[in-house]
């Protein structure tokens, strides 16, 4: 038995139009968007009354999705995620490859967008940093050099 692809990561936000306008302002593309609830959906979460909508963000021409859910019944839980340090155990970050780090960096900073640490070089190879998003979301880019 073998795994066949990664089909998408999900990632539960309060207001899935600001997340969505985030990702699109990044350069991705908005797939579709879906309500989901009933006993089946219940089921697979294991959440009774389960009720939700996603948001399926696409990468242009390639095959990475990212579903953002926001959850209307039961409500989200907020565990406090979104202020914890990257070290965190279970914390969950996405990574994007961008053209250019400084323009992505100052055009999601007006969406709210802010710098963990700083943005580095790492050897010759790369530039790269971490943000947090919409919720805290840890986004990474990482722009090739050379």
């Amino acid at each position: 038995m073998a795994i066949q692809r990664l089909d998408n990561i999900g990632i539960v936000v309060a207001d899935l139009d600001a997340a969505v306008a985030f990702f699109v302002e990044l350069g991705m593309e908005l797939e579709g968007r879906a309500p989901i609830e009933g006993a089946w959906a219940g089921s697979v979460v294991g959440l009774d009354g389960m009720r939700s909508e996603i948001a399926m963000m696409r990468v242009p021409g390639g095959s990475g999705r990212l579903e953002l859910s926001t959850y209307h019944s039961p409500d989200a839980v907020d565990i406090g995620l979104g202020t914890a340090p990257s070290n965190t155990l279970g914390l969950h970050r996405v990574m994007f490859a961008v053209d250019d780090i400084d323009d992505t960096v100052e055009r999601l900073g007006a969406l709210g967008a802010t710098l963990v640490g700083e943005i580095v070089r790492y050897g010759d190879a790369y530039r790269l940093c971490y943000l947090r998003g919409p919720e805290g979301i840890i986004v990474a880019l990482a722009e090739q050099l050379g």
